[in-house]
């Protein structure tokens, strides 16, 4: 078993840790060659070689493989009593102890903690008195600093315009909207979600996605 990292944004990191998502899309980005017979393959024929069973050229791995996530994340090294004196920092929200994390030039610990859970503000350790965002980027986060471990399931490359509303539902559709009761609803909400991550290949242009179906597996976070 292999494991590679995933960017989810603090939406869909909510939507996985309550169970609504269990799939995600993903753009292929050609050209793809072909790492059986060096050619450039066609959208249909990578559809057909993963269908058949075949995922050499899926760069996440294939099913029974890991995925972990990379969602913006912080350290929260230690805490202030009233009378201003450093003191340990007892987590009262998600988080992950870390122990000589290595990050930039230097080192953490204390506890990796996660945006999507809620905001947070430093204190004046930080050297400004009013408190800043110490927030980082998903795409700067860590193997050990990760909380959530998906274990791929499924792998299919298809047209984007192939999604059922079943799948749509599967992509993490909110719950709030669910009283909404349209049947159309979650299609048009992720065709709308997909629209503004990816202007250039919306649902119009039809591109081809590889569809990654998982699971969680592990962590309590």
């Amino acid at each position: 078993m292999k494991e590679r990292p995933i960017l989810f944004n603090a939406e869909m990191v909510k939507a996985i840790l309550c169970g609504r998502k269990t799939q995600t899309r993903r753009l292929v980005k050609f050209p793809i060659i072909d790492v059986n017979m060096g050619c450039e393959l066609a959208g249909n024929e990578l559809a057909g070689e993963v269908k058949a069973g075949d995922y050499r050229n899926f760069p996440l791995g294939q099913p029974g493989d890991q995925l972990w996530v990379r969602e913006t994340w912080g350290v929260v090294s230690h805490a202030f009593d009233d009378d201003g004196v450093m003191i340990d920092w007892v987590p009262d929200r998600p988080a992950t102890p870390i122990h000589e994390l290595p990050f930039g030039n230097g080192y953490y610990s204390g506890h990796s903690i996660y945006a999507a859970d809620g905001i947070f503000t430093w204190g004046d350790d930080d050297g400004y008195e009013d408190g800043r965002s110490c927030w980082k980027p998903s795409i700067h986060m860590p193997r050990l600093a990760s909380r959530i471990n998906l274990l791929i399931t499924s792998v299919r490359v298809e047209r984007l315009n192939s999604m059922t509303n079943a799948d749509a539902k599967a992509e993490g559709y909110p719950a709030e909207r669910e009283i909404d009761g349209g049947s159309t609803d979650p299609w048009l909400w992720f065709r709308d979600l997909w629209d503004g991550i990816y202007p250039d290949n919306t649902f119009k242009a039809n591109p081809w996605v590889w569809v990654i179906e998982f699971e969680r597996v592990g962590g309590d976070l």
